[in-house]
């Protein structure tokens, strides 16, 4: 079966309006007869007359009748649809954003973003979920609007991209804790007990390598899958934590914070997004927010 014709919508709209051939012609400056070919195969697609004669004029059938303020709504909704977007409108917008954040971005960034997005659009509400992984599987099937974090090899190449900031991991320790007076040097830090960040599990990272091609090796005591939790283990005992600077500015507060003794490569934090939302209006402004706020802020 073939698809019909969607044009004929239009012309089928303005036909039953004017109920007559040559006024329907004349206002989709057509030719009589090239509307009464149209007229021909709205008859074949719908499968009834439509317009029959009366006297001197055509009169509509049930069908017709029927169909008529179906057809307007349709062609108006289309119609709608093809328009440039209006411009939009902060104070009205009622919107719920789903943010899939990295570790720490709520607490370090979330106040001025909430801040920020309510002073300007009172109807938005943020819901931030947290990110176990770096799939793009929650983008993709659009049950997330806006993620921050790390771009990854496991980042789909569909997904659009922005750099927000450069971070470089620093050490944590409670406030009274040896390495709070002195330098810190790789065999002192080396010495300490450590907590490891990694969401897989894993036993070392990258600045265990770091350590081991000076001769040095860090007794690891615990293992958590997030920043939040090391500094937390840090605050309440002896154990050293190893965090992004920016990105866990506030989660640091009341801690002393120290350079690392070795060199690690610095990350860059980025926000990712689906390009179904590349050009919507809330979509645009929201990412514009978010970049102003990390912008902004500076490390804690």
């Amino acid at each position: 079966m073939q698809k019909p014709d969607l044009n004929l919508l239009s012309t089928l709209d303005v036909l039953l309006s004017e109920g007559s051939v040559a006024r329907a012609a004349k206002r989709l400056r057509l030719s009589p007869s090239a509307m009464s070919r149209a007229l021909a195969r709205l008859r074949e697609a719908t499968g009834d007359p439509l317009l029959v004669r009366a006297g001197r004029g055509l009169v509509p059938t049930p069908r017709a009748l029927e169909l008529s303020e179906r057809v307007g709504r349709l062609v108006e909704e289309a119609e709608a649809v093809l328009r440039p977007q209006e411009k939009l409108d902060l104070k009205r917008l009622s919107r719920t954003f789903v943010l899939r954040t990295s570790d720490g971005f709520v607490e370090n960034f979330g106040p001025d973003l909430i801040s920020r997005v309510g002073g300007e659009a009172p109807g938005v509400r943020l819901c931030f979920v947290p990110k176990p992984d770096r799939g793009s599987g929650p983008l993709r099937e659009a049950t997330v609007d806006l993620e921050t974090g790390v771009v990854g090899e496991a980042t789909s190449p569909e997904v659009r991209t922005q750099a927000l900031f450069r971070d470089r991991f620093v050490g944590v320790v409670r406030m009274g804790h040896p390495l709070c007076e002195g330098e810190v040097t790789p065999a002192r830090y080396a010495a300490g007990r450590h907590v490891l960040v990694s969401r897989r599990g894993l036993d070392k990272g990258p600045l265990d390598e770091a350590l081991e091609a000076l001769g040095f090796q860090r007794e690891i005591v615990t293992i958590v899958g997030g920043f939040a939790a090391a500094l937390a283990l840090a605050r309440a005992s002896d154990l050293i934590a190893s965090v992004p600077e920016r990105h866990t500015g506030a989660l640091r507060a009341g801690m002393h914070s120290f350079p690392l003794p070795v060199f690690t490569r610095e990350i860059t934090v980025s926000m990712l997004w689906h390009p179904r939302l590349d050009a919507d209006p809330a979509h645009r402004w929201l990412r514009g927010c978010v970049r102003e706020v990390c912008g902004r802020q500076r490390a804690g």
